[in-house]
């Protein structure tokens, strides 16, 4: 059984993106970190809800490859990890977090 992909590169999520592939960023921070910057488009579901909004996110995630992320990407690789447990497959981390968005994709998101 081939071993299953938990994370990817910003450039690899922008790339994906940019080529109109079904993507749908679940933001794993809490609404505080959320308020301060955020990925345009992005859901916020923080990640101590994350069991409870599970059919929640199976719905997001059917037909749309589910990119989760966080500040750093270790709650997001976490969340990934778990939600492939559950069953969902096509969900993902994005590396280094929106921090590594901030430097190397989008510098008007704010760090922090």
């Amino acid at each position: 059984m081939a071993q299953q992909v938990l994370e990817v590169t910003p450039q690899e999520v922008k790339r994906r993106l940019d080529s109109g592939e079904a993507v749908v960023l679940v933001d794993v921070r809490e609404p505080a970190e959320y308020a301060i910057t955020r990925i345009e488009g992005s859901t916020l579901i923080p990640m101590n809800t994350v069991p409870a909004q599970l059919s929640t996110i199976e719905g997001l995630a059917d037909g749309a490859t589910l990119v989760a992320i966080c500040h750093h990407g270790m709650r997001s690789l976490n969340v990934a990890a778990w939600l492939q447990g559950q069953g969902i497959p096509n969900c993902i981390s994005m590396m280094g977090g929106i921090d590594r968005w901030s430097l190397e994709i989008d510098p008007a998101v704010p760090r922090y």
